[in-house]
C-alpha cells in the first residue's frame, strides 16, 4: 500500500480513472477533500450522488434532464422544426453558449465507429429519423464534430435523410475568430476557403 490509509487510495484510484485526471491531480484532489471542511466535501458526495440518481436522458431529445421532457425540448419559445444533431450533451452546452441556436436538439450519443464495434444500432438514429418525421421537420443540422467519425456519422445521416422532405445542412468549419492565417492547419483554411459566402 502506497498510502497510509487504504480509504484514500481507493479514493486516489476512483478520482484517477476520471477523464484527464491523472495519478498526481487525483492525489492533488483527494488532500485537498481531506483539507476542506467537512460541510464541502460531503456537499460533493451529496452532488455526485443526486445526479447518478436523478439525471436520466430526456425521452425526445437524448439530452441530460431531470424532468421529461429536458427544460430545451420543453420551451415553447424553441423551433421544433430545426433540428440541430449532436454527439454528446456536452455539445449542446457548447451549442448554447453561442447563443445563436434557438431550435431543439437530437443528441446521438457517439459516433459511428466500426473499427470500435459501434454501428447506427448503437447510436439514436432510428430515433432522429422518426422525430424528423413526426414534427415534419424543416432543418436538420448535423453538427458532429470534424474528426473521421464525426465526418462519417454526417455522411451517413445525410444520406439517410436525402429521400425526406427536410433539408439537410453541415455547421461550418474554418478559421477562429482571432486566428492568423499563417497558423492555420492546411485542412481547416482549405475548408474555410470551400465555405466561403458573400459578406452580407
Amino acid at each position: 500500500m502506497q498510502y497510509s490509509s487504504q480509504y484514500l487510495e481507493d479514493l486516489i484510484d476512483r478520482l484517477a480513472k476520471l477523464p484527464t485526471i491523472g495519478k498526481k491531480t487525483a492525489q492533488r484532489l483527494a488532500f485537498y477533500l481531506l483539507r476542506t471542511g467537512e460541510d464541502e466535501a460531503l456537499a460533493l458526495a451529496r452532488a455526485i450522488e443526486r445526479v447518478r440518481r436523478e439525471v436520466s436522458s430526456c425521452e425526445i431529445c437524448g439530452n441530460l434532464a431531470e424532468t421529461q421532457p429536458c427544460h430545451l425540448c420543453a420551451d415553447p419559445r424553441r423551433d421544433p422544426l430545426t433540428i440541430c444533431v449532436v454527439e454528446h450533451p456536452g455539445d449542446v452546452v457548447a451549442v448554447e453558449k453561442s447563443g445563436a441556436f434557438t431550435g431543439q436538439y437530437h443528441v446521438l450519443r457517439g459516433t459511428l465507429a466500426p473499427l470500435d464495434g459501434i454501428g447506427p444500432e448503437d447510436l439514436r438514429i432510428a430515433e432522429l429519423i422518426k422525430r424528423v418525421t413526426d414534427v415534419g421537420a424543416r432543418e436538420v443540422i448535423l453538427a458532429t464534430n470534424p474528426t473521421a467519425q464525426g465526418e462519417a456519422t454526417a455522411h451517413y445521416l445525410h444520406e439517410l435523410l436525402s429521400n425526406q422532405t427536410v433539408q439537410v445542412t453541415r455547421i461550418a468549419r474554418g478559421i477562429p475568430v482571432g486566428a492568423d492565417l499563417e497558423l492555420s492547419d492546411q485542412v481547416t483554411l482549405a475548408r474555410a476557403l470551400q465555405g466561403r459566402k458573400e459578406i452580407e
